[in-house]
């Protein structure tokens, strides 16, 4: 079922054309996470208590498994995203692909935790990197540091945008459009809703 109702549809030509509801959630899924992986960093949007939004670059942990759709990202929690997250869960996500433009955009929910066999699973040594060794013998950088802390977007709704056409196609798709007159969409948008979302979680953990 289409996301726009028969007036946004008409008002909104470009979102109607763009909208894929013939998709299976595998296949969603499967795009998505190529949409991830091609963008590499994501941008965690969160909210302070004065109502403020404030965004920053965040890489996901690996591995992905077929049907996640859960967001795992490893952080110091001594910085200011985890006071916000704590003032309010409610989080986005988005992604964008400059190459492809090819984009993702979560709105859900983040949860914190400190669970050692997620942080062992998705540990990098990268992380070092951004949080340092203190050289006091307990915030050496690693994955046992007190400040390592796992957030857990766990999305409520998922739009993403998909080109499935060179940029040379697209751009002449474009160009027909606007010498004709007509809307036209060089991409699909696709939507996994929240039902889908939880049949997706549902297979995950089985």
């Amino acid at each position: 079922m289409s996301d726009l109702s028969p007036e946004q549809a008409h008002l909104d030509p470009y979102s109607s054309l763009a909208e894929n509801t013939n998709v299976t959630v595998q296949d969603k899924i499967t795009d998505l996470h190529t949409v991830i992986k091609n963008a590499k960093i994501g941008m965690l949007v969160t909210r302070d208590a004065n109502g403020n939004l404030h965004s920053r670059a965040m890489t996901p942990a690996t591995p992905y498994s077929d049907m996640q759709l859960n967001l795992v990202f490893l952080a110091n929690n001594v910085s200011h995203k985890f006071e916000e997250i704590g003032n309010d869960a409610h989080v986005n996500v988005s992604f964008c692909d400059p190459s492809s433009t090819d984009w993702a955009s979560y709105s859900g929910r983040a949860r914190v935790t400190q669970d050692k066999d997620l942080i062992n699973k998705h540990w990098s040594s990268l992380i070092t990197g951004y949080i340092g060794d203190l050289k006091d013998g307990v915030h050496k950088g690693d994955k046992n540091d007190p400040r390592v802390a796992v957030i857990e977007v766990i999305p409520d709704e998922i739009k993403y945008w998909i080109t499935k056409h060179s940029s040379a196609v697209r751009t002449a798709q474009v160009a027909y459009g606007a010498a004709m007159g007509k809307a036209t969409a060089p991409g699909e948008l696709r939507i996994i809703s929240k039902e889908e979302v939880q049949l997706a979680q549902g297979i995950q953990s089985k």
